[in-house]
């Protein structure tokens, strides 16, 4: 019988015999629209996994943004293990990073941050005036986004597309958001100015934001 031990005993012995070096991460191109069913897949059961978080995508909405050279795969040999995209809103003044996912027994590896840093080269190469902008309930995220010149704002700064926000509708915890009037959820907003200058985040930044985000909250629910 497997136990949960010998579970992870087997990811960390996996993770010591592969390189992130045998890991191909690349914009995607549409011969990868095959693996939009496996993508589905990783995104929801990282959304059950975490019991909050990322918004259930169909096959066609996934594979549709890998054709439109929206996307990022993660290829070792012939398998996906990470994907990630890119949405324009509000006539290209936005743009939104989404769906970071890592397959489990490619974890610990630094991938999810090679995969972040890709996606966040696609979003100002495709759209290099545009505010680019995340949220996530994800600390691992928040501090990727840090090192990289996010900041943390309230979700009044972010796009108004009603679009982006409906997308938000296949998320467990979409019902909080509606009873705030789009003000707040469990997720934290933070924001890419390419017009303001980047600040070096340290250690203590994504703990700040979490702290401060969690304190905000708090303030607006009295």
């Amino acid at each position: 019988m497997l136990t949960f031990a010998n579970y992870i005993f087997d990811i960390q012995v996996k993770a010591v015999r592969m390189n992130i070096d045998d890991i191909t991460i690349a914009f995607a191109e549409e011969q990868h629209a095959v693996h939009a069913p496996h993508i589905c897949d990783l995104i929801y059961e990282s959304a059950l996994q975490r019991g909050t978080g990322i918004a259930r995508r169909s096959n066609e909405y996934i594979s549709a943004k890998i054709k439109g050279g929206k996307a990022v795969v993660a290829l070792h040999g012939d398998k996906l293990v990470g994907f990630s995209y890119i949405e324009c809103w509000g006539h290209g003044d936005f743009v939104a990073t989404s769906g970071l996912i890592v397959d489990p027994e490619y974890r610990h590896l630094g991938l999810a941050a090679k995969i972040k840093e890709k996606t966040f080269e696609l979003a100002r190469m495709r759209f290099p005036f545009a505010k680019i902008f995340s949220i996530t309930t994800s600390l691992p995220v928040m501090k990727l986004n840090s090192r990289m010149g996010y900041k943390p704002v309230t979700f009044s700064e972010l796009t108004d597309d009603n679009e982006f926000w409906q997308g938000c509708q296949g998320c467990v915890n979409y019902d909080i958001l509606q009873r705030n009037n789009r003000r707040m959820c469990l997720c934290t907003g933070m924001l890419y100015d390419p017009e303001k200058p980047v600040e070096n985040a340290t250690r203590a930044t994504p703990y700040i934001i979490l702290l401060k985000n969690k304190i905000r909250k708090l303030l607006n629910l009295k």
